[in-house]
């Protein structure tokens, strides 16, 4: 029994000194009000109102922003914007490049054609850690939008 404890002992000590101790990048709240503050200030910029949404990588809600003069639908559309580029790893604009090539496609569950959402990848494009999810204007505005809060925020649309 020592013994197997001591090559338990040993196992779990290589493991934290390993690479797989070492955590993966992760949406934390800061990087997702960031990402929000981003989407609004070029939103105010141009003159639009859009509802934000920034999802983890399951398509859980870290924090929304839905700006003067929409309507709950238009939040619920970013949502499902950002839940789709979570669950597909790409954007919702490529969704409809893709249902345009491939017959179908656009019946796919979790798919959106319509553009204004965008995955998240960490800093260095290595990891993705969630999705954006913009609504309430013209697609390739919302789009823009979610573009723009991603780069104030510091982070990727896509992997290096």
């Amino acid at each position: 029994m020592i013994r197997l404890l001591s090559c338990f002992s040993a196992l779990t000590a290589a493991i934290a000194s390993s690479a797989f101790a070492q955590s993966a990048p992760v949406l934390d709240a800061g990087a997702a009000r960031a990402i929000i503050e981003g989407c609004a200030t070029h939103a105010v910029a141009k003159k639009q109102s859009h509802a934000i949404v920034v999802v983890d990588t399951g398509g859980h809600i870290v924090a929304a922003l839905r700006m003067d003069g929409n309507a709950s639908g238009i939040f619920d559309f970013a949502l499902t914007k950002a839940q789709a580029a979570a669950a597909w790893g790409f954007s919702t604009a490529q969704m409809l490049e893709s249902a345009r090539a491939t017959p179908g496609f656009d019946r796919a569950p979790g798919v959106v054609i319509v553009p204004g959402g965008v995955p998240l990848f960490s800093a260095d494009g290595k990891a993705r850690i969630g999705a954006v999810g913009v609504s309430g204007e013209a697609p390739a505005d919302d789009a823009a939008c979610a573009e723009a809060g991603v780069r104030a925020a510091g982070l990727r649309t896509g992997r290096s």
